[in-house]
């Protein structure tokens, strides 16, 4: 090709290529443009439909309503690595789908920039295991999760002593390697590894539930301090979800039932409503109850609305709310050598003679020390205590149906707290003088409550767990501030 000033040329002429128009859209992608998707987005997504990488059944309101939100070039990057993932164990993949946006939110507050993706478990030893074991693994993008047992009926484990924290996990660790360390310490019931969605790696800890409390046990005797890589050791230690509530302001005269009708308005996945008579008027309740959830997501729901000001219940009532400390269960090996029983429900009239009386007959008694409406039956020998235990639990005595159970002695660790909330409690029970019908000294408060008597003694007895010992150790009210009438200032002027 000669040049304008005669010359040759030689730089091959270059032809613009049109770019081809995109085909006509899908009666499915249609659909998707009507809803409010960009054109580009509703495209990207059809097609992930024809991957068979999700089904439009699968893709729920939720995560097309999150979908919408974001710009149209970001949501098929998001389309773009959601078609690129595992997602062989993930069950919900509308979740796993949200998931990626956030983690794409989240990376773009961070900068933008992408994180290579790291090497996964090795699939062939997670299909052995699941194959071998029959348990499920459900993969979101925040957590693994693996279990329950195939064919597991009734509730899930729960409480202290079945459920373990796994900590200073190597982040490059997946249930292949995890599983295999932990099974042999009992029947795991569910192992939920916590992933970092960004990095692709875990979050270097994960909670394992046994079915049965040896397992946790064994768990933590046998794995924490363990060297798992070199200069590298695990710690592993008993946990415990929070599922319960404290709920205090309840009108006493309310019973268990109403309580839970009036809650059930308001709040989801409530397993039990737990309550406590008083001592003196078994129709009325302490003024408090405890909720027990069927989960820890739903129980930190429940918090945080009743903790809204604004929310009233049975009327015009404002409860408190606050987390329920978990009673730590005794080792297995100390309850098996326990000889004191706790009785509860008792009448309160019922003397520590009658109950002599009662339990001398299943064998030698050391003593009987009894407070308000409960008391402790001490044993010389183990047999007859675990024998009066099967006969008079559920029993009646003196007009009321008691119940009965081993006491459960505290551990140093559990003296120590109990000892410095009682401290507490004391101080907030220190009565202000003011001119009131309680004469200045009483405001409501039950001063004989059972730890409050529990605190005063100094000898064996008092270490043992009141088994539903949550009474009195919850938000006592502090005491009213003096009152300052026109009327007092007045006498205060004179005197």
């Amino acid at each position: 090709m000669t040049d304008l000033n005669g010359e040759d040329n030689d730089v091959p002429m270059v032809e613009e290529v049109e770019e081809e128009p995109a085909g006509p859209l899908s009666e499915q992608a249609e659909k998707f443009v009507e809803a409010g998707l960009a054109e580009g987005v509703a495209r990207r997504l059809d097609e992930v439909f024809q991957s068979g990488s999700m089904t439009a059944e699968e893709l729920d309101e939720r995560a097309l309503e999150a979908l919408k939100e974001i710009e149209a070039e970001g949501a098929i990057q998001v389309l773009d690595e959601f078609a690129q993932s595992d997602l062989s164990h993930v069950q919900n993949k509308s979740a796993f789908l949200c998931g990626v946006m956030k983690t794409y939110r989240q990376r773009l507050k961070a900068g933008g920039q992408q994180n290579a993706p790291p090497k996964g478990p090795d699939e062939e030893k997670i299909k052995e295991i699941l194959d071998r074991t029959g348990y499920p693994l459900d993969v979101t993008t925040g957590q693994r999760k693996y279990g329950p047992p195939p064919g597991w009926e009734g509730e899930p484990p729960s409480g202290y002593g079945f459920e373990v924290f796994v900590g200073k996990i190597p982040k490059e660790f997946f249930e292949d390697e995890i599983i295999p360390m932990f099974e042999d310490c009992g029947k795991i019931y569910d192992l939920r590894l916590m992933m970092d969605p960004q990095s692709g790696y875990n979050r270097g800890y994960a909670f394992i539930t046994f079915c049965e409390r040896e397992g946790a046990s064994k768990a933590v005797d046998t794995y924490n301090n363990y060297e798992i890589q070199k200069g590298r050791k695990m710690g592993v230690c008993l946990s415990v979800a929070k599922c319960r509530l404290f709920v205090g302001s309840i009108p006493k005269h309310k019973t268990k039932e109403e309580i839970r009708e009036e809650f059930e308005k308001i709040l989801e996945g409530i397993r039990d409503v737990i309550i406590y008579h008083m001592a003196e008027d078994k129709a009325k309740n302490r003024g408090f109850c405890f909720l027990d959830f069927d989960s820890h997501l739903k129980a930190s729901q429940a918090r945080r609305k009743l903790s809204n000001p604004r929310l009233m219940v049975f009327g015009n009532k404002q409860v408190t709310v606050d987390w329920a400390d978990p009673l730590e269960e005794p080792d297995q090996d100390v309850m098996s050598k326990v000889k004191v029983l706790y009785i509860r429900n008792l009448n309160v009239a019922t003397t520590e003679e009658k109950l002599t009386e009662i339990f001398t007959n299943f064998g030698e008694l050391d003593r009987v020390k009894k407070l308000k409406d409960y008391a402790f039956v001490h044993f010389k020998e183990r047999d007859p205590c675990v024998q009066a235990l099967e006969a008079m639990n559920r029993q009646e005595i003196e007009g009321e149906i008691v119940e009965i159970s081993l006491a459960k002695p505290l551990s140093e660790e559990a003296k120590k707290k109990r000892s410095e909330r009682r401290q507490q409690i004391q101080q907030q029970r220190t009565p202000t003088p003011s001119r009131d019908i309680y004469g200045g000294y009483d405001y409501g408060y039950d001063y004989y409550s059972q730890d409050y008597y529990r605190g005063g003694y100094e000898d064996p007895y008092y270490g043992y767990h009141d088994y539903y010992a949550y009474d009195a150790y919850y938000r006592p009210p502090p005491p009213p501030p003096p009152r300052d009438t026109h009327h007092q200032r007045y006498r205060s002027a004179r005197y």
